[in-house]
């Protein structure tokens, strides 16, 4: 292996969705850095069978917020379609 090229493999510590903890190896961070999870094998859909809204720093909320006039008519828009165009000026020969 060439030198000075490979990054720094060390011991970290996860933090699951539980609390329970365990030390691993990993190029993340420093020496002796915390992990902690929001989604897990114990709380991931995938492997739980249950599905859960998950709003991590409030991500739904923001969506909700941006999109929560969409398929709604705005007031009067029945009356401003039913107006005609106004005709174009003919072209100038």
């Amino acid at each position: 292996m060439k030198p000075q090229i490979h990054p720094d493999y060390h011991e970290i510590t996860v933090v699951m969705t539980d609390g329970t903890q365990f030390k691993t190896r990993s190029t993340m961070g420093k020496a002796g850095d915390t992990l902690r999870l929001d989604i897990d094998p114990k709380t991931h859909p995938a492997w739980t069978g249950q599905q859960r809204m998950l709003d991590t720093g409030g991500q739904v909320a923001k969506f909700n917020k941006r999109f929560a006039g969409i398929g709604l008519k705005a007031p009067g828009a029945d009356k401003a379609a039913a107006k005609p165009a106004p005709a174009k000026a003919a072209a100038k020969k």
